[in-house]
């Protein structure tokens, strides 16, 4: 299991793949499998059976897992896609501006 560079909530940029170059907040993280789940990228359809009364079966949409190397986190002051670096405390330092965040 290894340690995850990118958090719950944290906006980030798809680097590879058909949702290239698209922005988006992470809304699960799975360090196990080192994945992420990113808000509106990698966009599946999905077979729904219908499991209780009244409920609607056939085609959803759902965010699929990709890589976590295929993502990079966004600086929130500079705007721009950055690797990470490390403090002392464990902070997460911006290497194109040094922000912390």
């Amino acid at each position: 299991m290894s340690k995850m560079f990118v958090k719950t909530g944290d906006t980030v940029m798809v680097l590879s793949g058909k949702s290239k170059g698209v922005k988006g907040e992470v809304i699960a993280v799975s360090p196990k499998e080192n994945k992420v789940i990113v808000k509106k990228v990698n966009i599946v359809t999905k077979h729904v059976k219908p499991r209780k009364m009244g409920e609607p079966g056939g085609l959803i949409e759902v965010e699929s897992a990709l890589y976590a190397s295929k993502v990079q986190l966004v600086c929130p002051k500079c705007g721009e896609a950055t690797r990470v670096g490390r403090k002392k405390g464990g902070n997460r330092v911006c290497r194109k501006c040094g922000n912390e965040f």
